[in-house]
């Protein structure tokens, strides 16, 4: 493990030159009503969890710097969100569905020009290999296609007139008004543009503030949002979140709050806003997803599941298994083949072949994760895998801990890195009532071949938890299916479908059914003079 760590930070000349970046990018631009808009303020300065040798030492690699914006210059984005809305008047919440998409699209042709620069930057600024790195582009162009394909047929269903009752109505969607869009820096650019892109095409316009890491990567992307949509519809802000967001969500103008992060952040935010009632949200919380492994499994497929589930980036996904509750029946087995499978993930760099463990991008976080295993140590487990624990820098080699109890901070922390606790079971009642008494209520794995125990803990949980999977790891995808939580894991519900239905509220026009009126309704139609009220129907 030492020689693994005195190996793993490169010096600059061993870069290969595909991936090397140029002089740190100092960014004073923000984008607001249009404009990009110049700070001559304070910057913050953005660090690399990659770390490289210069002589005999390890330095961590600076990528630039961002803007520090304050409260009051927050607040003019608000302004020309609020300006562009124009209490639902104006020419984005009210231009035809189709010309939005239009819109859309232009964003989506001029983000694929940037698809190179964004993913070198994905690897330097969070530490995520090359091949997630370009997934995570390739799958955010591919969830914005989708969404303007979702919405071609959400209203293609509302553009014919419905009778009921002696009523003739059409029910379409409206947007909601201003929403603020914050991302997580696990995903910066997918699971921001999963609330950001819907948010935009249903006619909300947006204050947008990027994740607390994954900053400069949104910077190719500015011109893209200002050559793309009308003044004041995509507004871009950075800065400090207690200073910036609060003014946003206390100023009582925010219609729709997106937010993924910790829950304790989010009700932080939700209570600053002065009309609670009016504030619609959508939130991705935290998670503490368990894998259940029953005495009766395939045990080669439980392992691989799990050990993808539990270390995919590091386990710095609100998705990872994050506790593991394994039969005593098959634990032995179950660790021998899970500490061999975890022996074979390659550590090294983001951008080196087959790497699968990379350097954690959030500064504190070795030393948490340190102090989680001594924590454990102390009361009773044991780092079963060689090296377990072992850090350099930024990066933390995976620790695998058994036997893991309740009094261990980490049977009900939320890790969110790679410290994966193994807890041995015999009585299942021990797993349900985990599951029961837990604050989070996210997704959960079960890994067995039993119908009947499985068929029972599926009731069971259907009810706590927004996904169950069955001998497979907890995940997001397809983008289709509802993405959701209980308790503190979420609010709302995202998926391509569900999103459009959060950012916007259905609206019925509606008049009795009489040969006057039915007059009235086909000539507004005829002469399009309503862009809400007609039948077009998008190809």
């Amino acid at each position: 493990m030492d020689r693994l760590l005195d190996t793993l930070f490169p010096s600059a000349a061993e870069i290969p030159q595909a991936y090397r970046l140029g002089e740190p990018l100092v960014q004073r631009e923000y984008l607001v009503n249009g404009q990009l808009q110049h700070w001559d303020g304070p910057l913050a300065t953005v660090r690399s969890p990659v770390w490289l040798k210069e002589d005999d030492e390890e330095r961590q690699v600076i990528l630039g710097s961002t803007p520090l914006l304050d409260a009051d210059t927050a607040l003019t984005a608000l302004d020309a969100a609020v300006h562009a809305y124009d209490k639902g008047r104006g020419a984005w919440p009210t231009m035809r569905v189709a010309e939005r998409i239009r819109h859309v699209e232009t964003f989506l042709g001029k983000m694929r020009e940037q698809r190179e620069a964004v993913v070198k930057l994905l690897m330097w600024e969070i530490g995520k290999n090359l091949k997630d790195s370009e997934k995570e582009f390739d799958r955010t162009c591919d969830y914005i296609v989708d969404t303007i394909n979702a919405l071609k047929e959400l209203d293609r269903r509302s553009s014919r007139f419905e009778l009921e009752q002696d009523t003739l109505g059409q029910i379409r969607r409206a947007p909601l008004g201003v929403a603020l869009c914050m991302g997580p820096y696990n995903y910066p650019l997918n699971e921001t543009f999963t609330t950001l892109i819907p948010a935009l095409i249903m006619g909300n316009t947006v204050v947008f503030k990027p994740a607390k890491f994954g900053v400069l990567l949104i910077r190719p992307l500015l011109e893209a949002f200002r050559d793309s949509f009308p003044a004041g519809v995509i507004n871009v802000i950075y800065g400090r979140g207690r200073e910036t967001v609060s003014a946003l969500m206390a100023s009582g103008k925010i219609d729709v709050f997106a937010f993924i992060g910790t829950n304790k952040a989010a009700s932080d935010l939700k209570k600053l806003h002065p009309r609670p009632h009016r504030l619609r949200a959508a939130l991705g919380l935290d998670a503490k997803n368990p894998g259940i492994v029953l005495p009766e499994v395939d045990l080669d497929n439980a392992v691989n599941e799990a050990v993808t589930g539990a270390l995919s980036f590091n386990g710095q996904r609100c998705t990872a298994l994050k506790i593991l509750f394994v039969h005593t029946d098959v634990v032995d087995s179950f660790l021998d083949r899970f500490q061999r499978k975890l022996a074979a993930l390659k550590p090294g760099m983001p951008w080196e072949p087959g790497v699968s463990l990379t350097p954690l991008p959030e500064a504190g976080k070795i030393d948490y994760l340190n102090g989680l295993v001594a924590d454990a140590v102390e009361k009773g487990t044991q780092v079963l895998n060689e090296g377990g624990g072992s850090s350099r820098g930024s990066f933390f080699y995976p620790a695998l801990l058994y036997p893991v109890n309740a009094q261990m901070r980490v049977y009900q922390e939320e890790q969110f890195g790679p410290v994966v606790p193994v807890v041995p079971y015999s009585d299942l009642q021990t797993v349900i009532d985990y599951v029961l008494d837990s604050d989070f209520g996210q997704q959960l794995s079960i890994f067995g071949t039993n119908p009947a125990e499985v068929g029972r803990l599926v009731d069971t949980f259907a009810n706590q938890v927004g996904r169950i999977n069955l001998n497979a790891q907890c995940q997001r995808g397809p983008d289709t299916y509802p993405f959701n939580g209980r308790k503190n894991s979420a609010e709302g519900t995202l998926s391509v479908h569900d999103a459009l239905r959060v950012f916007s509220i259905r609206t019925l026009v509606a008049t009795k059914f009489q040969d006057s009126n039915k007059q009235l309704i086909s000539d507004i139609i005829r002469n399009r003079d309503s862009s809400f009220l007609t039948t077009d129907y998008i190809f």
